[in-house]
């Protein structure tokens, strides 16, 4: 079975900061189940499936916040 997106492609999306990825995944994933409309064409997955779809394909972005440089 090969997973799709991979971690590395998920990583070159977010500066390679693993912290960050598992951070915007799973806000991400809430919102989609908090109804958030999906932003990928992926469909009859998991919530942490899609939002990770949507980080690959680059229709989300990580949004600085207040404590970060």
């Amino acid at each position: 079975m090969i997973v799709k997106p991979t971690v590395a492609e998920l990583l070159d999306k977010v500066n390679d900061n693993r912290y960050s990825l598992v951070i915007m995944t799973a806000k991400r994933a809430r919102q989609i189940a908090d109804g958030d409309p999906i932003r990928t064409k992926q469909k009859d997955r998991s919530v942490v499936t899609l939002a990770a779809d949507e980080i690959a394909e680059g229709t989300v972005r990580k949004v600085k916040d207040e404590t970060e440089e």
